[in-house]
């Protein structure tokens, strides 16, 4: 369905675990961060994510709450346009995990809140884009709502993240 980035993510998804670096511990230990897809069908993995996600070797978590289309002084954006919200509440996804030293790399649960999946599936190439080039493929669920909390609202991103 979605061609070359589903062959992209597949790479990405192995079942092997991924290395995505050292973490310093407090007592000056460095410890690898490994993350282990788990599949125990493969259909998942065509769609772009994991049933689940191993991780060890881990000392941080990150619980990222749902981030949606709003500019930077919480006023609603591109209201009507699904890729346009879409886009916007990445950005605004990577800006937390940036501010906390991560970045889509780091994700390993994925929620996704829509007013209208059908239209999402029209431009889930916004978000398997992105996180098919973080080479990641996170545990997600998408859910379809009756509404966001602010009006004109499409789709909200909630996440957790790992280092």
């Amino acid at each position: 369905m979605f061609g070359r980035l589903i062959d992209a993510i597949r790479k990405t998804a192995a079942s092997e675990p991924i290395d995505v670096g050292q973490v310093d511990e407090p007592n000056g230990a460095n410890v690898a961060m490994e993350r282990t897809a788990v599949n125990p069908w493969a259909w998942s993995v065509e769609l772009g994510y994991n049933q689940g996600e191993l991780v060890t070797g881990h000392t941080r978590t990150l619980y990222v709450s749902g981030q949606a289309a709003m500019s930077g002084d919480g006023t609603p954006r591109h209201a009507g346009d699904m890729a346009a919200q879409l886009a916007l509440s990445l950005d605004n996804l990577e800006a937390v995990l940036g501010e906390a030293g991560m970045s889509l790399a780091n994700l390993v649960r994925l929620n996704v809140c829509t007013t209208d999946v059908d239209l999402l599936f029209q431009h889930y190439g916004v978000l398997a884009g992105r996180l098919g080039a973080a080479g990641v493929a996170p545990s997600t669920t998408m859910l379809g709502v009756a509404r966001l909390a602010v009006p004109g609202l499409m789709v909200e991103l909630e996440g957790t993240a790992v280092a």
